[in-house]
């Protein structure tokens, strides 16, 4: 059906040059036809199909799904029901299912999953080439029933069977304390709900308690819209453009900065790393581009943008960006992420899970907390808000604690 769809619009282009779209639509075309005649066996033309559209969407949108008419009916009921889940945001890594984050406090970040991991399957049913918004359902479910996933772990060759038991989820507090030489601390574990509304009230009140310079730790923080971002950063800015929003057929709408709800004219340092996502995102950039800020860590997710259900006539749905949020430096987020005005790259803890149980290994005597100000990042941080000289991000200064590694979790979009 593809092929004979593809056949008909290059026929329907008439003249039209072999240039462009239809040049690569012929290319696809022959390939598909190859497959067909020169495999060495009838190939299950479905699944080959139903694999050319997956890597299609995830080569345009990591996040993009495509959803059979009954996977959009049951796509459409699913979003309307309350239901328990795992905590985890999930988009495309290789043609698999990548964890983008783990919501603190969740089944999943109790599990020891974090940025990076890769769902091999969910309920043993392979993940590869399924549909993004599909895997999102089968991780959701009734209060404490189970779900067994396949995780592949970068520094664990072998996929891993965990379980995890469905919970209704909270998103993690934003918590506020000062620190030494009048630094405030904001820690936001999410921007979802009302989260977004407690930094500025946090900020606000460290203010008041004689807090000098502030620190605002977005790091793993991917959970919260856009909107959410939008509020965060108006909450330190008073003048200037936060973001914008656009598309090939989305008119540009741009976010101003309202000076009636900033709550905090005092220095700022805001942390990041490569599991901050979305809203987190939105105001990272905009603080950081408005030189509201300086941002301190690792390049952020991207996974910033507008997203919605595009139906087809056989009542299947892709699920796709329309439009993408721009730092008001003109950089689309979902494509580039935040690259921080300091990089400071902390050694990831790993947890190790036990091979039979699927729960992580817990040592008898947990070690206690470190204090905040012994995080090699928020120790870079007030270095740089006491003054610290600022290195630009394409030759960083890395502290000891924090050592160079490559980042495996970005690569290059078509």
């Amino acid at each position: 059906m593809l092929a004979l769809l593809l056949l008909v619009g290059s026929v329907m282009g008439g003249s039209t040059p072999q240039e462009g779209p239809y040049k690569h639509l012929a290319v696809f075309t022959e390939v598909l036809s190859r497959i067909k005649s020169e495999y060495v066996e009838e190939p299950d033309m479905k699944s080959v199909t139903l694999g050319a559209l997956n890597g299609l969407l995830e080569a345009v949108d990591p996040c993009a799904s495509y959803l059979s008419a009954d996977q959009y009916k049951a796509y459409l009921k699913d979003q309307q029901s309350a239901k328990a889940d795992v905590g985890l945001v999930l988009a495309r890594r290789y043609g698999y299912v990548g964890v983008v984050a783990a919501i603190a406090g969740s089944p999943a970040a109790r599990a020891g999953l974090t940025t990076g991991d890769v769902l091999e399957a969910i309920q043993g049913v392979s993940t590869r080439d399924m549909p993004l918004a599909y895997a999102e359902q089968l991780l959701r479910g009734d209060p404490d029933s189970s779900v067994e996933i396949s995780v592949l772990r970068v520094r664990k060759p072998e996929p891993q069977k965990i379980t995890l038991v469905r919970t209704k989820l909270e998103y993690p507090a934003v918590t506020a304390k000062m620190l030494s030489g009048q630094i405030g601390y904001i820690a936001a574990g999410s921007l979802a709900g009302a989260r977004q509304s407690e930094v500025a009230q946090a900020a606000k009140a460290l203010e008041q308690q004689g807090a000098k310079k502030l620190i605002l730790d977005l790091r793993y923080d991917a959970t919260g819209t856009p909107d959410d971002g939008i509020a965060v950063a108006n909450a330190f800015m008073d003048k200037g453009l936060i973001t914008y929003l656009q598309g090939q057929k989305y008119p540009r709408k741009n976010f101003e900065a309202d000076p009636a709800k900033t709550v905090s004219r005092l220095p700022l340092a805001v942390l990041t790393n490569r599991g901050t996502a979305g809203g987190a995102e939105v105001a990272a950039a905009a603080l950081l581009d408005s030189k509201r800020a300086q941002v301190i860590g690792e390049r952020t997710y991207g996974y910033a943008a507008f997203r919605r259900a595009v139906t087809v006539e056989d009542g299947s749905a892709i699920i796709l960006a329309v439009a993408k949020y721009y730092s008001p430096s003109g950089k689309a987020i979902q494509d580039t992420g935040v690259v921080p005005s300091v990089l400071s790259v902390e050694t990831e803890p790993y947890v190790d899970l036990d091979e039979e149980e699927g729960v992580p290994d817990k040592p008898e005597k947990p070690e206690p907390a470190k204090p905040t100000e012994e995080d090699p990042v928020v120790k870079r941080a007030i270095e740089v808000l006491n003054g610290s000289p600022v290195q630009s991000a394409a030759s960083p200064a890395r502290s000891q604690a924090s050592p160079a590694v490559p980042d495996p979790f970005h690569k290059p979009r078509l």
